[in-house]
């Protein structure tokens, strides 16, 4: 007997019995349902009878078999249970194939055989049971299944969660592994920089320590040689001195042989020239008895001529006289005048003798003149730089190297030079004069006749125009101070304000400065005799209102702090005179420096301290007089002069 293969047709349900072509269970739940099978089989009354065993292998597996299912019955077992089925046979295989398609009946379908529907009723009630167990069976497997699933998921994230926190933990000690590496490595920068530095510093006082010793012998090689020089030069000097007196003392004995011959001779010529004029004068007596017996005769006097206005000639309206000559036309105190002459002679004197050192020494001097050039440039408004520059500049004046004379004059000159630049400081460069004329007093000689040069009105004066007293208008513009440039045109009126005005803010700069520690040969005592003098002698016109202004501008602060109501009494004088003198002349450009002095004066800027005055580190003090001190009830309407 053949197996033979069981294919159902639609519709798959008989009766309670559902026919599944792809049952959803494995092959190991397949057969343990067939031996329940089976089992159930042999109690019944079926006539199904098993024909072998099915040795299985008890292997559980999940993966399904590719092979259809066969169930082998007998052929006449075959028979009694289906009669009408339809056999196919598998030509490889014993067992027959049956289609379930003919084994279909419907509950309205009439059948005469009575037995084929007693076994069809109890094939019904074993397929229910069959269908249970297979349902149960399905239903403990996927319970199972994802029993199973979810304990292994379960397993899978606990040991996620593990991992995740074994690796966060080994991570946070890989950092603080990595954070005590960099701050070791820190510490050990630190400690290797601290050492650099260490060693550095060592080496550098090293350095430092052996430069000075050599800068030491250096300048003690200097002053060696420079003693050896001065000594070579003294001892020279000694002998051309001593070859000079014994050259000055034989010339002197030939002079003194020659004067008394020449006396001799004199003596002689004027006994003789005596003789002939008291010859002469008896008779020019004579002729001067017979012209005044004449005059009388005739009875004609004798008068003087006189000018247009009834007065001598020669002699002026005041009863001073007055002459032709450019010094007549000059406007200035007295004191004034002599002063600046005696500065100008010192300064001639020190001029004269530096070109004599220059001519008869071989050393070039101007290397030290351009180095004093170069400091005064360089001087700024703050306490460091004024004292630096100080310190250097009288280190070249104690320079033995250089004649101090050749420095000083050269520090005038070019102090006065530099103040014309519009970046100057005058406060700090007022601020180094002060310090360092305190330490040599010579300079300040030569400081103030170079100003007097540059500047008429730092004496103050000021000269008239004549043209009696000048060739020309040039003539008289070099005497006020105006420059030519080298095709010989004269400066423009505006240049020369400009300068002019540069002089003043220095000098006013220079007079009101005070220095702790340092004396001020020329002080506020010197400004306020400068206003006085400039108000009694200089006449109002351009050139002085614009000296006027500048001066006030610099220097009014500090006069109006120590004179107070006499330094109001000649801003009274400014504002009644000379201001309404500058308003009474018919010159365009008087204009704004009639404003700029009236702003002055009646927005009271004389309060103010000026910009630039005290110096950055407190120099000076920034003290300020109160403004309620000032009133305008206080000035004095007096016509008093203030000569010094």
């Amino acid at each position: 007997m053949s197996p033979v293969k069981l294919t159902l047709r639609c519709p798959s349900r008989v009766g309670q019995v559902t026919a599944d072509p792809q049952p959803d269970f494995s092959f190991d739940d397949l057969r343990v349902e067939l031996y329940s099978l089976e089992e159930k089989l042999k109690t019944s009354t079926t006539p199904f009878t098993k024909t072998c065993s099915r040795d299985f292998p008890l292997i559980k597996t999940t993966k399904r078999s590719s092979k259809p299912f066969v169930m082998g019955v007998y052929e006449d077992e075959l028979q009694n249970i289906f009669n009408d089925g339809e056999v196919v046979c598998d030509q490889g295989s014993n067992a027959k194939r049956f289609n379930c398609d003919g084994c279909f009946l419907s509950d309205s379908e009439d059948s005469d055989n009575e037995s084929t529907l007693g076994t069809r009723a109890h094939l019904m009630e074993d397929v229910d049971l069959v269908e249970s167990s297979l349902a149960q069976l399905t239903d403990d497997h996927l319970l199972n299944t994802k029993e199973e699933i979810r304990n292994q998921l379960g397993r899978l994230e606990t040991n996620l969660t593990t991992l995740n926190e074994k690796s966060s933990a080994a991570a946070s000690q890989i950092e603080k592994y990595y954070e005590a590496r960099r701050e070791a490595d820190r510490r050990l920068d630190t400690q290797y920089q601290r050492e650099i530095a260490e060693g550095l510093d060592k080496y550098l006082t090293t350095v430092q320590r052996h430069h000075e010793q050599i800068s030491q012998r250096e300048e003690r090689k200097i002053r060696s040689d420079a003693a050896f020089e001065e000594a070579k030069r003294k001892e020279k000097a000694m002998l051309e001195e001593k070859k000079r007196i014994e050259k000055a003392k034989a010339e002197a004995e030939a002079k003194a042989k020659a004067e008394e011959a020449m006396k001799a001779a004199i003596e002689a010529e004027s006994r003789a020239m005596k003789e002939v004029a008291e010859r002469e004068a008896a008779e020019n007596l004579k002729k001067v008895d017979a012209v005044q017996a004449q005059e009388t005769i005739v009875g004609a006097p004798t008068t003087k001529p006189v000018n247009s206005v009834g007065q001598a000639k020669g002699t002026a309206l005041d009863g001073t006289n007055v002459s032709r000559s450019p010094g007549s036309m000059v406007r200035a105190s007295r004191n004034a005048l002599t002063l600046e002459q005696e500065r100008l002679q010192k300064l001639k004197e020190v001029e004269e003798g530096n070109q004599a050192l220059r001519l008869s020494s071989n050393k070039d001097f101007s290397t030290h003149e351009r180095h004093i050039a170069r400091l005064i440039r360089q001087i700024v408004g703050t306490k460091e730089n004024v004292s630096t520059k100080t310190s250097q500049l009288l280190k070249i004046f104690m320079d033995p190297l250089c004649p101090q004379t050749i420095s000083i004059a050269a520090f005038a000159k070019k102090v006065v030079s530099q103040c014309e630049s519009s970046e100057n400081a005058v406060f700090a460069c007022s601020h180094v004069i002060v310090l360092v004329t305190s330490q040599v007093p010579s300079a300040m000689v030569l400081l103030l006749a170079e100003f007097h040069r540059a500047c008429i009105y730092t004496v103050p004066k000021h000269v008239g125009y004549s043209e009696a007293a000048f060739e020309s208008k040039e003539s008289y513009y070099k005497t006020l101070g105006f420059r030519e440039d080298a095709d010989g045109k004269m400066e423009s009126v505006k240049d020369y304000l400009k300068r002019l005005e540069a002089y003043m803010k220095l000098y006013g700069a220079l007079v009101q400065t005070e220095v702790p520690g340092a004396r001020n040969i020329h002080g506020l005592e010197e400004g306020w005799a400068w206003l006085a003098r400039f108000l009694n002698a200089v006449p109002p016109n351009i050139y002085t209102a614009t000296a006027l202004y500048a001066f006030l501008q610099v220097a009014g602060f500090a006069l109006f702090r120590k004179y107070k109501s006499q330094f109001r009494k000649l801003l009274n004088i400014i504002s009644d005179n000379f201001l309404s003198a500058l308003r009474g002349k018919e010159n365009p450009g008087l204009k704004q420096i009639i404003v700029q002095i009236e702003s002055y004066l009646e927005d009271r800027k004389f309060l103010q301290e000026p910009e630039g005055r005290t110096l950055r580190g407190s120099l000076l003090s920034s003290g300020m007089v109160p403004e309620s001190e000032y009133t305008k009830d206080s000035y004095s309407r007096s016509g008093n002069s203030y000569f010094y």
